[in-house]
């Protein structure tokens, strides 16, 4: 109820008065509690029915925590979409260095396009793809010492067992001596098949744990075979390379382990002879005017998806879903609200620009617009802070304080121009300053160091107040994403061509904070 939260300002100077009841309505009306968001599992039972997910390569030996969580959840949403959809193919915009695409590609055997504007984002795709190769024959290496260090211990633990067996099995008739004696018509002949059974049971039992030897071994064998041929199922073929050498200790191989390796082969060569790779990183900027078909030549029925996508690209992926036949399904997770361009923010009529805020209709006939303080605070993490991973005060305060140098020491009020990371690089705060003035390309020379300590002293009484600014800020940051998001499913709600379409919240949002994803699926006629 809005008279619940009316007295969080003051009527007149509409100043902060209750900060409780400000945190209160925060909460009231963030994603987690508007009930707008479908369980991911929900979806997943969905679009799968009765089939059950793919199991297999474990992301966390070539990515970070944060990226190999990211990756794993995404990754098996995207395939059981696929699969629903009934298509193999998978344009991932704004791909970075390939972490998404190159997973989509090995463990579930899609075929990826992944499109960036980076050159150099590009090639660290190609470079990772090469590490995968290393990966790979570390992985085929580390196998197969196990198996020979496996074979060995249990080939050492076998002759003892069989020496106890044997000595039971012998020592057994001589234990039954009284017995024996006590019979009627009890002879020696009677006693030499006993000896005789003590000698073929030695011998057959030695035989027997030769034969559990070679059948472990076997199984063995198949076990890393198995693992061996689920990776080379999903793997790009020529990140494969099948040793001809590679012999077996324990003699010939069975024929059944023959013929998996055969077909192994034939498959690696069949693969690699019609298709050498089954993800493609390309360069190119995408906008909402792109024709794909002019980047992928091959273009066929396909889905898009994009993980983190920036600013405007995260709103042009939704436009190109919707006015391409050849897109059935979207899966975007956004980021950078701060880099969205916003109609409304300047007041300039240009109707015919494509932005990135507003996108639905209902908010362009209010003319809606965040402004770039709001979208800035859009991009803090709540859920880190309240887990103690708290802001980064200082580095806050230095920018503060350099904006008010800035503006009064060299009258700029307005700057295209960035700092970036340059608190973590510098050792002091006059270092940071200098480091700073020179990126805006502004003289430093004419500001000495003198000058620059006493603004920081000016100021350093206020780190608090900052503090519990930026605070503030954090508490909002979900309303406002959540104005971003429903904006961006309204406007997939108002095409015609969508059979469905939703927010699921895909990733624990302390290890990745734009955890929100929006799915569409387009009618089956548009299939």
């Amino acid at each position: 109820d809005d008279d619940t939260f009316s007295n969080v300002f003051c009527e007149n100077s509409k100043k902060l008065i209750n900060v409780h009841l400000f945190a209160l309505a925060a909460k009231y009306y963030s994603l987690s509690n508007l009930g707008v968001c479908t369980p991911l599992e929900d979806v997943l039972e969905a679009l799968r029915g009765d089939h059950q997910g793919t199991t297999g390569i474990k992301t966390d030996e070539f990515m970070n925590n944060k990226k190999s969580h990211e990756v794993q959840v995404m990754s098996e949403l995207v395939d059981s979409i696929a699969n629903y959809c009934g298509i193999k193919q998978v344009i991932d915009i704004g791909s970075g260095k390939g972490y998404l695409s190159s997973f989509l590609s090995m463990q579930y055997n899609l075929k990826v396009y992944g499109i960036d504007s980076s050159n150099t984002n590009t090639n660290g795709a190609h470079e990772r793809n090469r590490k995968l190769k290393k990966h790979w024959r570390a992985y085929q290496s580390r196998g197969r010492a196990n198996l020979k260090s496996q074979r060995l211990e249990k080939a050492n633990d076998r002759p003892v067992e069989s020496e106890i067996k044997c000595k039971a099995i012998s020592e057994k008739p001589l234990n039954n001596d009284s017995s024996l004696q006590s019979q009627d018509q009890v002879t020696i002949q009677d006693l030499v098949p006993s000896c005789g059974f003590t000698e073929v049971a030695t011998s057959e039992t030695s035989k027997q744990t030769e034969v559990d030897l070679v059948t472990q071994t076997q199984s063995d064998e198949s076990k890393l075979s198995e693992e061996v041929l689920a990776i080379l199922n999903v793997l790009p073929a020529d990140a494969v390379e099948v040793s001809s050498s590679s012999q077996c200790s324990c003699g010939e191989l069975c024929e059944e382990e023959r013929a998996q390796r055969k077909m192994a082969s034939l498959k690696a060569k069949a693969t690699k002879s019609s298709e050498s790779n089954l993800y493609f990183p390309l360069t190119s900027c995408i906008t909402a005017e792109t024709e794909l078909s002019d980047i992928i030549t091959d273009l066929e029925d396909c889905m898009m998806v994009g993980l983190h996508t920036c600013g405007d690209l995260a709103a042009n992926t939704l436009r190109i879903f919707t006015a391409k036949p050849e897109i059935k399904a979207v899966c975007s997770v956004g980021c950078c609200y701060h880099l969205l361009s916003e109609q409304f923010e300047n007041q300039e009529d240009c109707p015919e620009e494509v932005w990135g805020f507003p996108m639905c209709q209902y908010l362009k006939d209010k003319g809606w617009c965040c402004g770039r303080n709001a979208r800035m605070s859009a991009c803090l993490a709540l859920e880190r802070v309240a887990v103690g991973q708290m802001l980064p005060t200082e580095s806050l305060f230095y920018r503060a304080v350099l904006q008010v140098i800035i503006e009064e020491i060299y009258g700029v009020t307005k700057s295209d121009r960035h700092v970036g990371k340059t608190f973590s690089k510098s050792s002091s705060f006059i270092d940071y300053v200098r480091r700073s003035l020179k990126k805006l390309e502004l003289d430093d020379s004419k500001l000495p160091d003198s000058c620059i300590m006493d603004y920081h002293e000016k100021y350093k009484h206020r780190m608090n107040e900052l503090e519990a600014f930026n605070m503030l800020k954090v508490v909002l940051a979900p309303c406002i994403e959540v104005l971003i998001l429903l904006d961006r499913l309204c406007y997939l709600k108002e095409q015609d061509n969508i059979a469905w379409s939703g927010l699921v919240k895909l990733f624990d949002p302390v290890k990745s904070p734009r955890c929100y994803a929006v799915i569409a699926l387009k009618k089956q006629s548009c299939f």
